[in-house]
């Protein structure tokens, strides 16, 4: 089970999802429906924020461009 908490094991599962996208065309609301969507997800979609939803695309970016 996934919650908002979660940040980077959303990242995760959404890189496992969308393993072609180019981040930088990558919004927070894709991001947003994209979670929602995750079979693994169970949480209120109402506590979704900018914050939480920036939090999840920079693990996401970092995981993806390690340094």
């Amino acid at each position: 089970m996934l919650t908002w908490d979660d940040s980077y094991a959303i990242a995760l599962a959404l890189r496992t999802n969308h393993p072609h996208v180019h981040l930088e065309e990558v919004s927070l609301t894709m991001i947003f429906h994209w979670v929602i969507g995750l079979t693994q997800f169970e949480d209120d979609r109402n506590l979704a924020n900018d914050q939480v939803l920036a939090a999840i695309f920079r693990e996401w970016f970092e995981e993806a461009n390690p340094l």
